[in-house]
């Protein structure tokens, strides 16, 4: 599937729910199915600067696609986070780097987050943005 295709799924899946506690809900759902991160990710080095909770993010790349795990001490944002796994993982750099993310206004989410979270969605979408950006490189290079 393309990333405007899930994106796509995912308005469609949060258009059925309209009051917001239940759309809170879903996303706590979605941060409780994502498969934990391995260990050896919950360092420093994987914390996203800029969130106010505690996220780490970690990227592979197999077989020309990024792969993300993440993992969050925060229920709300596990969930953001895991949203933008379903989006962004398993999909080529430039995909990753040239993609609209529309579905989080679409949804509501960005104008019912907090500040602070918001802050923090920035920050997440900007590091996988820059682990897709590093991966390319790798690739120009190896070229």
């Amino acid at each position: 599937m393309t990333i405007n295709q899930i994106q796509d799924d995912i308005i469609e899946e949060f258009s059925e729910v309209d009051d917001w506690l239940d759309r809170y809900a879903m996303i706590i759902d979605l941060g409780n199915a994502l498969p934990p991160i391995d260990t050896k990710y919950k360092t420093p080095e994987h914390l996203i600067e800029g969130c106010q909770s505690r996220v780490w993010l970690a990227a592979e790349e197999r077989d020309g696609k990024v792969h993300y795990t993440a993992d969050s001490d925060a229920i709300i944002v596990k969930g953001i986070i895991s949203l933008l796994i379903k989006v962004l993982s398993d999909h080529t750099p430039n995909e990753i780097i040239d993609a609209d993310l529309y579905f989080i206004d679409r949804i509501g989410l960005a104008e019912n987050l907090s500040p602070t979270r918001s802050n923090g969605l920035v920050a997440m979408v900007k590091q996988m943005r820059l682990y897709a950006i590093a991966f390319k490189a790798r690739e120009n290079l190896n070229n």
